[in-house]
């Protein structure tokens, strides 16, 4: 007796990957921006740097910060965006 959906016939369905963008990206930085969130952005050479966004588009950021020059840094040059604990006045 044979059963349709057999393990032969799961075989022929293409395994559908993840999208690479999912356009959230954009979304969370504009959340970002808007509410002036504080933020540690971690670069790719070690250093972390701490500020919010003020400005983003699809190839960098900029990062406004407190008593310190605003950075613009390009998104190929981040590892991570981390939000601070909400401790805008430490900046």
């Amino acid at each position: 007796m044979t059963f349709r959906g057999t393990a032969a016939g799961l075989a022929l369905q293409k395994k559908n990957t993840p999208p690479e963008d999912t356009g959230m990206e954009a979304s969370y930085l504009k959340a970002l921006g808007e509410k002036q969130t504080p933020v540690t952005v971690k670069l790719i050479g070690g250093e972390s740097v701490r500020g919010w966004v003020e400005y983003y588009d699809a190839n960098m950021i900029r990062l406004t910060r407190e008593h310190s020059p605003n950075l613009f840094i390009y998104k190929h040059e981040i590892v991570y965006i981390a939000e601070d604990n909400g401790r805008r006045g430490r900046l």
